[in-house]
């Protein structure tokens, strides 16, 4: 059997999933954790349906922070190689959040394009670094298997000018100072998905909240993206877990004059000091927040889910009406809470929860006589990116 192996990494995470190779759909065999890489790594190995297989603790203590992604990738690799003797990976499939103007479609890697990436890291610094450090990793381990890439930001493009240019001097636009969106690869497997349901809901004017610690949002008309909230980078749109989100530029110059901050500084403020944890002084995280009996707690979440509820009235102008809602992300599938508290704040749309069916987080959660059709449909990033090195590998 021919396998593919998707990677998605962060600073000190990897996910990685086992596929068995199609061109027409994803059949998910094993997935892979490891968390805390660069201290006390574990790693845990789940079925295709969630169940824990395995969970171990592998000693990298000798190693260096630099090459523990590496020796990661490689655990994963031994471990389909031991349980799977009969089978061969043939490709690995990677998801790279920022592919500028580029990229439109995945692609084979090759060292020309990841110079061309690698020029992209200062619009994408959390994420881009490591996405292209897997890569490398993985070309390391395993020289002779193409290396597909699949971008973040490929199912924005085609979004009108309106939406994707700044009012800003042309020939910084020109250069590429312009919205891009992001959650991409999320947005189009809930688009799959809906094709699959059919009766209308592929073609219906939609708008999916992609809401995590890394939360967004994208209009879609007929299939097609036409408006999202992020921009140029991933730290616009929506507060997010330590991100600002939508801020007054002049803050940053303010700040900059006042407090005397350089680049470094607001970057971090930006990124990794505002945000939900900004606003609680208590954690990035919802469902903590949410157990949290801290005023500051509760402020941040009402201030989520209010600007969650604008930015689904912005997107509802740029699709001139709205037919359906979808929630998902970690955030969206899980937290019926929240769920409500947007919700609530978009009866003038014609919005209306069953309470039940939301409690429960079953598939349609508006009542039968809502105007809008509301769902929660889980994603799935790495099954997106099985599909697409499944097709590019069939396209030769």
């Amino acid at each position: 059997m021919s396998l593919i192996l998707t990677v998605n990494g962060g600073s000190s995470s990897l996910k990685c999933a086992l596929f068995a190779r199609n061109a027409h759909k994803a059949e998910c065999l094993y997935q892979f954790k490891l968390g805390n890489i660069l201290n006390t790594p574990v790693m845990k190995v789940f079925s295709s349906d969630g169940k824990t297989l395995e969970q171990s603790e592998p000693d990298m203590a000798a190693l260096d922070t630099e090459s523990r992604h590496q020796a990661c990738l490689d655990l994963v690799i031994q471990w389909v190689r031991k349980q799977l003797p009969d089978s061969q990976i043939c490709a690995f499939g990677h998801r790279v959040v920022h592919g500028g103007e580029a990229f439109s479609e995945p692609v084979v890697i090759t060292e020309k394009i990841m110079q061309t990436l690698e020029e992209l890291i200062p619009l994408a610094p959390l994420h881009q670094p490591y996405n292209l450090k897997l890569i490398r990793a993985c070309q390391q381990l395993e020289p002779q298997l193409p290396q597909i890439a699949c971008f973040d930001t490929m199912f924005h493009i085609g979004q009108p000018k309106v939406e994707r240019h700044y009012a800003i001097p042309r020939k910084y636009t020109d250069a590429g100072v312009h919205k891009y969106g992001f959650h991409g690869l999320s947005y189009e497997y809930i688009q799959r998905t809906l094709e699959q349901i059919g009766n209308g809901a592929e073609s219906d004017k939609t708008i999916i909240c992609h809401l995590g610690a890394g939360a967004s949002m994208c209009a879609v008309n007929k299939g097609k993206s036409i408006a999202s909230s992020m921009g140029f980078t991933a730290v616009d749109g929506l507060p997010m877990g330590s991100r600002t989100g939508n801020i007054d530029p002049g803050v940053l110059l303010y700040l900059q004059r006042h407090y005397k901050m350089d680049t470094d500084q607001l970057e971090n403020f930006l990124y990794k000091e505002s945000g939900w944890l900004g606003v609680s002084g208590i954690s990035s995280d919802m469902m903590e927040l949410e157990r949290s009996d801290k005023p500051e707690a509760e402020e941040a979440i009402a201030m989520f889910a209010y600007r969650a509820a604008l930015e689904i009235g912005r997107l509802t102008a740029a699709l001139q009406g709205l037919d359906q809602l979808v929630f998902t992300g970690g955030v969206g599938e899980n937290d019926d809470s929240l769920r409500k508290r947007i919700c609530d704040q978009l009866e003038w749309l014609g919005v209306r929860l069953n309470k039940s069916a939301n409690k429960e987080g079953e598939a349609i959660i508006s009542k039968a006589s809502a105007k809008v059709v509301v769902r929660v449909i889980p994603t799935n990033e790495e099954a997106m990116i099985a599909l697409h090195a499944g097709e590019v590998l069939a396209g030769g």
